[in-house]
């Protein structure tokens, strides 16, 4: 099988990489855009700006897939509210692109469209663990545009006959994520008070949100179980299915220390509108798929924090 992995030169491109190559045996070609350096043993690397159709329809025809997996976005809550234009034209824009390009090509490759968890918003009482037949109601500009992604998916599946599934991924984590994300970002601040680097003094933003975490290593083989038996058009929850108050996050963190750490509220880090829980069920995927996530969240988090340990 051969696989392309548009925009791979973020987190969970390389997880994906190892995954397709190492255990499934897949030919695995990666785009990444021109700024971004990616070298990868297991996988060619091409460069592709989704915003530019001309060089998707380049790419598609050269690379002919049997299976597609579209990473490319503007993956942080955070940066769609100081960049909301930037937001929806990669997660928006570029994905019409990448289906519309899909869409003239002689063949059908199967694509997975990448959304979120976020995209339910504010989940009301009763309603969780929630489903993927439940309302979506986006509370923030990032989740907007991949809600909209997840309605042109459906939509390009019906009305093109295109082999689109599309996942509402939870928050994923693990070793190599960038410090916008609450996690890597604790586990940095941490790694830096214990190098010296920074007094011991951790800066966080709401800790009662509740979120549902999963080790990208799980989340990247459900990815592939999609798009082997997954059903054309449809949508399913990749999560653990346990949402955490982030407060339990950073207190398993800052355990694995040795450090005395206090802990401040800085407003920076506070988001305009902060939806307070969101947790999915996985019954769907578990019963298309039998994949559930394996690895405990300690172990992450221990990962996590000795990766930036590591980091000169």
């Amino acid at each position: 099988m051969k696989a392309l992995i548009i925009g791979g030169g973020g987190f969970v491109g390389p997880y994906l990489v190892n995954h397709l190559a190492d255990d499934l045996g897949y030919d695995v070609t990666v785009t990444k855009t021109a700024k971004e350096t990616l070298q990868m043993d297991k996988a060619k690397v091409v460069d592709l700006d989704i915003l530019d159709r001309q060089q998707l329809d380049t790419v598609l025809s050269q690379e002919r897939p049997d299976y597609i997996f579209h990473l490319a976005a503007q993956s942080s809550v955070a940066y769609s509210w100081k960049n909301p234009a930037l937001t929806i034209d990669v997660n928006v824009k570029g994905c019409v692109n990448v289906l519309d390009s899909i869409r003239d090509l002689d063949y059908k490759p199967r694509t997975l469209l990448i959304g979120s968890g976020e995209e339910y918003g504010h989940i009301r009482e009763g309603e969780c663990p929630i489903n993927e037949e439940n309302n979506v109601r986006p509370g923030n500009i990032y989740a907007a545009t991949k809600s909209c992604q997840n309605m042109l998916g459906k939509i390009y599946a019906d009305a093109y006959d295109l082999d689109i599934i599309m996942v509402r991924a939870f928050n994923h984590i693990g070793p190599n994520q960038a410090p916008m994300f609450v996690v890597s970002d604790f586990c940095k601040q941490v790694a830096d008070i214990e190098k010296g680097e920074k007094e011991p003094v951790m800066y966080v933003g709401n800790l009662s949100a509740k979120r549902d975490f999963t080790d990208v290593r799980d989340v990247v083989k459900a990815y592939a179980l999609l798009v082997e038996k997954g059903v054309r058009g449809e949508t399913y929850n990749v999560g653990t299915g346990h949402a955490l108050p982030i407060q339990d996050i950073l207190d398993q963190i800052i355990s694995l220390s040795d450090k005395q750490i206090e802990v401040k509220v800085d407003p920076n880090k506070l988001r305009p509108v902060d939806v307070p829980i969101i947790e999915p069920d996985i019954t769907k995927i578990n019963a298309q798929t039998g994949w559930k996530p394996q690895i405990p969240l300690k172990q992450t988090l221990e990962e996590t924090l000795n990766h930036w340990r590591a980091v000169q």
